[in-house]
């Protein structure tokens, strides 16, 4: 198994000057960091490729930055829905550009806006024509694609992973998969191991992150079962996330308001202390 880290254990936003946290990351145990991208987030892209290479460390990348104002894959305009689609092709580039392996998140609609309304019936069909349209460029480019379902405090789209499936289902690309972030399940699922289960080969990572965000074990997350189940699937590899909490407001902006990372090396032991035994 392949463990992942994501760079906001350490830090708020990916720069040329943070590539050391490659080599860093590799003597915990990493083998692979997630780097969050968008608009306001800027690097060179090829140096970020080769410190990877340096350090043996691969890269997965999601859209934890800003996005263009109104772009949502299932929104109700279709230039927003363009807009989003023309968007995702950038990072899709991007990941080719700097040798990620993958890019995963909330690419179905917009990480925070969640209607206060029932959704049109069309919903699902138009975003996952728009997921399948990006499987097939990310296929092309040879990077993985992954969707994650958040809890509904993000978005109302997709909260479960039997919704992910689902969508994955109508969109219909054998490239499209499916990221589970237990953190945003704990409001969500009352069988975790089952909706594991249930996704089986589409399941391309798991987050193993506890209820609180904080490090797993101790929470409320059935970890043995989580695990029982999880080698019954395809997953590539499982990583630990969190904010650093001792970056001025940086836990706050992102809606952590209890003290769970104030340093992101012990983060990663501790975690990967208590995952490995369960692996």
């Amino acid at each position: 198994m392949r463990y992942a880290a994501h760079i906001y254990l350490w830090i708020e936003a990916w720069a040329d000057r943070e590539v050391g946290l490659f080599q860093r990351a590799r003597k915990l145990g990493v083998d692979l960091l997630e780097i969050s991208v968008g608009d306001d987030v800027r690097f060179d892209a090829a140096l970020t490729k080769r410190a990877a290479t340096d350090a043996g460390m691969g890269i997965v990348i999601g859209p934890g930055g800003l996005w263009p104002e109104g772009a949502d894959l299932s929104d109700d305009e279709p230039r927003n829905r363009q807009l989003a689609f023309d968007w995702h092709r950038k990072q899709i580039d991007l990941a080719v550009a700097m040798g990620a392996r993958a890019y995963s998140g909330a690419l179905y609609g917009r990480p925070g806006k969640v209607l206060r309304r029932r959704p049109p019936a069309d919903e699902y069909a138009r975003t996952a024509a728009g997921l399948h349209g990006l499987a097939e460029y990310a296929r092309q480019a040879g990077v993985g694609l992954g969707i994650e379902p958040m809890s509904r405090f993000r978005t109302h789209l997709v909260n479960t992973p039997s919704q992910a499936l689902r969508l994955a289902e109508i969109a219909a690309h054998p490239h499209l998969k499916i990221a589970i972030d237990t953190y945003h399940l704990a409001t969500e699922v009352r069988d975790l191991p089952a909706e594991i289960r249930r996704v089986g080969d589409k399941l391309m990572a798991l987050h193993a992150c506890e209820n609180d965000r904080g490090v797993p074990g101790g929470g409320l997350m059935p970890w043995p079962e989580i695990f029982a189940a999880l080698r019954g699937t395809t997953t590539e590899f499982i990583e630990f996330e969190s904010y650093n909490t001792s970056l001025g407001d940086f836990g706050w902006k992102r809606g952590m308001f209890q003290n769970q990372c104030p340093e992101g090396d012990d983060f990663v032991r501790r975690s990967l202390e208590f995952v490995r035994p369960l692996v």
